[in-house]
């Protein structure tokens, strides 16, 4: 996939938070994180580009396809570690002491901890994802996914991003909770 094709690929209509933004915003939060090497700034960088290349809302093997596709594309010196990290985005965990998996697992995650008006409007952009889902199958699954979440001891892996992210993404996401419960219950 060239560079235009993967740009086409996150432009594309159906795409209203996995989209350009969203890369640009996960850039952002990456140039915000200190201590890294020149090379794992480049691993995490590529793993950024291609972590949502693929992304199709009705399917469960986006980040395979999206780690394949890297795979292919970027060179053989970081391709393996490169596809291991987009392959993490799928649970979101990673194992203690994967400093790398840590930060982009929390730079994926980040929009959560966002401020509140930021995260509604990534709220409503996900339910638009999800457009073909009906309102209560789409209200349950969503409040399991972020009921998930907030049962973890640690939603952001990386210990910079949890301190400065952690409760106000467990506000956001109890408000999303309660008012798909509202939802519900109307």
């Amino acid at each position: 996939m060239s560079n235009d094709a993967l740009i086409a690929a996150y432009s594309a209509p159906c795409r209203h938070y996995h989209n350009v933004a969203h890369i640009e915003d996960c850039l952002g939060a990456l140039s915000s994180v200190d201590g890294l090497s020149a090379a794992d700034r480049h691993l995490l960088v590529q793993a950024i580009w291609w972590h949502d290349a693929v992304y199709d809302a009705a399917k469960s093997d986006n980040e395979e396809r999206s780690a394949e596709l890297a795979e292919q594309a970027v060179s053989a010196d970081i391709r393996e570690e490169v596809g291991r990290l987009i392959r993490l985005t799928k649970s979101h965990q990673v194992a203690a002491g994967d400093r790398l998996g840590a930060i982009l697992i929390s730079i994926d995650l980040s929009i959560l901890g966002a401020e509140p008006d930021r995260y509604d409007a990534y709220a409503a952009s996900i339910r638009k994802e999800f457009s073909d889902v009906p309102d209560a199958a789409y209200r349950s699954g969503r409040s399991e996914v972020l009921k998930r979440f907030m049962a973890r001891p640690v939603i952001f892996p990386d210990p910079g991003f949890a301190e400065r992210y952690d409760g106000r993404a467990r506000a956001n996401m109890a408000r999303e909770i309660a008012l798909l419960n509202v939802d519900d219950a109307t």
